[in-house]
């Protein structure tokens, strides 16, 4: 009974308006997003019955946010950064308006598609880095770890819903999810504008080179921060098995789109029910070993969802991928937020969504190459194994994070100067 009073009491974190405005808009955005995932997955697959076209989807997005890394960072230290997520969230929504009158007008082709979701990529590249810089300036520092955890749960909650409803209304035409995308990006734009941070980040210091790249500096002066976002980078890359899962839907699993939804929306109950939990139990003891236990776990759940057959048994097991996945993103946002100084987050974190894109979108292009050699069930379960090695390897390589025991603030032992 404590623990939830803790929560949503006196010490809540949506006892502060422009986090709650903030939550809800992320809400939406996120909505969006994993409707339109579910949406182009699916067109694209069905256009070119071809699983490298879906891994070109992950690759046309991450080119953008490799090109721009560098770019977004000082963008987010050096201007207002709810202003830089909402005209994200403009062009995003401008974007998904034009996806769904070309599908309506039937004259939307893969190179048309590509070409959105490039656009969409940019767009995040931006919108990532600002996100997640904005967070700590919206809550006490003490409230860090519970305002991600809910932060992750605003993500979770709306890839539980927007999975189902983009495989739902794709029955009616692609053209009715992607108008609906648009119109909840539009609405996350204009609840971002409302937002008002404690702490502001205008304009800070010369551009030089060397703030250029004290992002990269500050995560490898961290061991905790680079063995973590690392880590996170080569699981993911590794074990997408969410990238195929057009391919297990329809060849595999033989389902139509509304079984892609309900596919993609089972890491996400998962997580959603971890995300909560850790919400009201954050961890306070050793975080290191539960992230290494929760990744062997994910590497475990893959290959289990590769070799199973039934329908209802996939989405069990993706479930306990998700809930796993959370407890690694928690661990990871937690050190990157609460170790990096104010002035320098949006150059941290433009790093830190490089490394997730490059799980994410690189991931999904290197499922894509590999279901195509070798096929989806092989590239899975290789995929699931290498997740395992990588994790072992990395106990050994980062044994400071496998003993970190708190994520509640900054770790005295890791503190080293960097340049501003």
């Amino acid at each position: 009974m404590s623990d939830r009073k803790e929560t949503v009491g006196g010490d809540s974190v949506f006892r502060e308006p422009s986090y709650a405005r903030f939550w809800l808009a992320r809400v939406c955005a996120t909505l969006s997003f994993q409707m339109a995932a579910v949406a182009v997955g699916w067109q694209v697959y069905a256009l070119t019955h071809s699983t490298m076209a879906l891994g070109m989807v992950g690759l046309v997005q991450f080119l953008p946010m490799l090109l721009l890394t560098l770019v977004v960072g000082h963008v987010a230290d050096r201007f207002n950064r709810k202003t830089i997520i909402s005209i994200c969230q403009m062009v995003e929504s401008s974007t998904l308006t034009l996806l769904a009158v070309s599908s309506y007008l039937h004259r939307l082709h893969p190179a048309g598609i590509y070409c959105a979701v490039a656009a969409i990529g940019a767009a995040r590249a931006f919108e990532g880095p600002s996100t997640q810089a904005l967070v700590p300036g919206l809550v006490e520092n003490a409230k860090v770890p519970q305002a991600i955890s809910w932060f992750a749960s605003a993500t979770q909650t709306a890839s539980i819903v927007g999975p189902a409803l983009g495989g739902l209304l794709y029955i009616f035409g692609a053209h009715v999810p992607y108008g609906l995308c648009a119109c909840l990006y539009a609405t996350a734009a204009v609840l971002s504008s409302t937002i008002v941070p404690k702490r502001r980040n205008a304009g800070r210091g010369t551009v030089t080179a060397r703030s250029i790249f004290s992002g990269i500096h500050h995560i490898r002066g961290h061991k905790n921060i680079l063995g973590a976002i690392s880590l996170d980078l080569f699981v993911v890359l590794l074990g997408g098995a969410t990238a195929l899962l057009p391919a297990f839907a329809r060849d595999i699993l033989h389902t139509g789109p509304w079984g892609l939804g309900l596919l993609r929306l089972a890491p996400a109950v998962g997580a959603l029910s971890n995300s909560i939990f850790l919400a009201h139990h954050p961890i306070r003891a050793r975080a290191g070993r539960r992230m290494f236990l929760a990744v062997i776990t994910f590497g475990v759940a893959t290959i289990a969802f590769g070799l199973s057959r039934n329908f209802l048994l996939s989405m069990a097991i993706l479930c306990v991928l998700g809930a796993a996945d959370v407890t690694s993103v928690v661990v990871r946002s937690s050190l990157v937020q609460l170790e990096t100084p104010d002035e320098m987050r949006g150059r941290v974190s433009a790093v830190n969504s490089l490394f997730i894109g490059t799980s994410n979108q690189l991931g999904q292009f290197e499922s894509g190459i590999t279901a195509s050699w070798f096929g989806v069930i092989p590239a899975t379960v290789l995929g699931g194994v290498g997740s395992i090695v990588v994790a072992m390897i990395w106990i050994v390589m980062f044994p400071g994070l496998r003993r970190l025991e708190s994520i509640a603030g900054p770790a005295a032992s890791e503190k080293v100067e960097v340049a501003k």
